[in-house]
């Protein structure tokens, strides 16, 4: 039986999605973010030892790592669903695989990290510093990546309103993440990047994943806030 090792607002609501998606039988185990911390709590290192979701078990196995959880679920139980089999598209599949979290989600969750530096309570004395250090950083680098990271991925996903070939598959899981850190972040204006996620967002199973591992945020606000 697979188990999911599910904290709330992360990655793991992807894995939650893909498996409604497969239509696989599933436990859930969630896990609680520390109320002023919001890191994961450390009960998660007894199942893997980095301590960080999402993570599953299926009988024996652990597995980490939402792009090896996704393609060991799709090649093991998908039955030729969410991944293509001509040789063309199956490399391009495996690129946004592997693209999602090495390339394209670094600067949205950098983004969001200073986000929250603006905005996080602090000594009146130090808060105008902080401010300064947060736009400088944002106007030299973060805004700039993520315009590169979004400009390309619409260009991409303008051509059949999919990342891969003209349906959808686990591709389309994996990039719905930094797509929907971008939207939180509020630099999601592009037309059919908005398109892709509000169809993301209107699956079944999206909907189902949402209703049993809870609301889901990409940046969860502390409750210091």
């Amino acid at each position: 039986m697979i188990t999911v090792h599910h904290l709330e607002n992360s990655r793991s609501q992807r894995i939650l999605w893909l498996l409604e998606e497969l239509n696989l039988p599933y436990e859930l185990k969630t896990y609680l973010r520390d109320k002023e911390t919001l890191l994961a709590p450390e009960s998660l290192k007894a199942v893997h030892p980095l301590g960080k979701s999402p993570v599953i078990t299926d009988d024996s196995l652990v597995i980490a790592e939402s792009g090896m959880i996704i393609d060991y679920l799709v090649t093991k139980y998908g039955k030729g669903k969410l991944k293509p089999t001509r040789e063309d598209e199956l490399l391009r599949y495996q690129y946004w695989l592997h693209y999602a979290e090495g390339s394209a989600i670094t600067p949205f969750l950098i983004g969001l990290v200073f986000q929250k530096i603006e905005t996080a309570p602090m000594p009146f004395f130090v808060k105008p510093i902080a401010k300064k250090i947060a736009e400088t950083v944002r106007k030299t680098w973060i805004n700039k990546q993520i315009k590169l990271h979004l400009d390309y991925m619409e260009n991409e996903v303008a051509q059949t309103g999919w990342f891969v070939g003209n349906d959808f598959s686990a591709a389309d899981v994996m990039l719905s993440y930094p797509l929907e850190a971008a939207s939180e972040t509020g630099s999601l204006k592009h037309p059919h990047l908005e398109n892709f996620l509000n169809k993301v967002k209107q699956r079944p199973a999206y909907l189902k994943a949402l209703k049993r591992g809870g609301p889901f945020q990409v940046m969860p606000v502390s409750s210091a806030e």
